[in-house]
This record gives C-alpha cells, sequence and structure tokens, in this order.
C-alpha cells in the first residue's frame, strides 16, 4: 500500500527522509524515523563537525593536500624512470669504452660508425633512410 505523506516544514521532511514511503507495517516508519533522527544527532555532534572539517582542511586546503600529492607521486614516478633508462645508457657507455680501451680493430670500428672517419685513400658515403611520409 502506498501513502502520500506531506510534510509541513523542511524540518520534518528531514526527519522523515523521503516524501512517500510504501508501507505495510509502522515498524518500518518508526525505524527509519529513529535511524533519521540518529544520523542528524550524528552529523550535529561537535565531534564530527571537527573532524569533518579537519578532513576537508587535510584533503583540499593543505600544503600536501591530495592534488599537491598526485603532482609529487608523478614526478616521482618520471624522474625514477629517467633515473632506470640513465642507468641503462651509463651501462652501454661503460661497455663501450670497455671494448675500445682493450681493441684496437673496436676502436677503429667505433671511430667509423660513429663519427665517419676514414683513411686517406677513402671515401665514406652516409645512406639516410627517410621516414615514409604518411
Amino acid at each position: 500500500m502506498l501513502k502520500i505523506i506531506s510534510f509541513k516544514n523542511i524540518r520534518s521532511f528531514l526527519h522523515f527522509g523521503c516524501f512517500f514511503c510504501a508501507q505495510d507495517s509502522y515498524a518500518g516508519f518508526i525505524y527509519i524515523f529513529v535511524s533519521m533522527n540518529r544520523l542528524l544527532e550524528i552529523f550535529k555532534s561537535k565531534y564530527f563537525l571537527c573532524a569533518a572539517a579537519f578532513a576537508v582542511w587535510m584533503l583540499f586546503f593543505d600544503k600536501n593536500d591530495m592534488l599537491s600529492q598526485y603532482e609529487y607521486r608523478t614526478e616521482v614516478h618520471k624522474l625514477q624512470d629517467d633515473k632506470d633508462f640513465y642507468e641503462i645508457e651509463t651501462a652501454k657507455v661503460k661497455k663501450d669504452l670497455d671494448e675500445l680501451n682493450t681493441n684496437l680493430n673496436t676502436a677503429e670500428k667505433f671511430a667509423r660508425e660513429k663519427y665517419f672517419m676514414k683513411k686517406d685513400n677513402e671515401d665514406v658515403f652516409v645512406i639516410i633512410k627517410e621516414a615514409p611520409k604518411d
């Protein structure tokens, strides 16, 4: 059975919680009424209000708010990726340096490939493949 209930002021609406309610018995109505009153008491409590104000302050207005923490975290991840990249590059350069110091043929190959050096009687042709334009 569906009953439509009208309210005289907004306070009675807030205590009840809805404009209409399906009721088979008054026990459901009393439970809703009691639970709404209990929630209102909790929300009016000075401890709840202080905790809510503190949470809002820490989440949005503090120097280390949520947005700042997100930005810091993304910056840390970016710097960690850069660090990993440079560690790999450093390892490659150290390996090349060891090869250059130990083998003269490797040094000549490195000079020809990286710096396009040549002997006096040689010509060097550099072929650069262009990427297809789409």
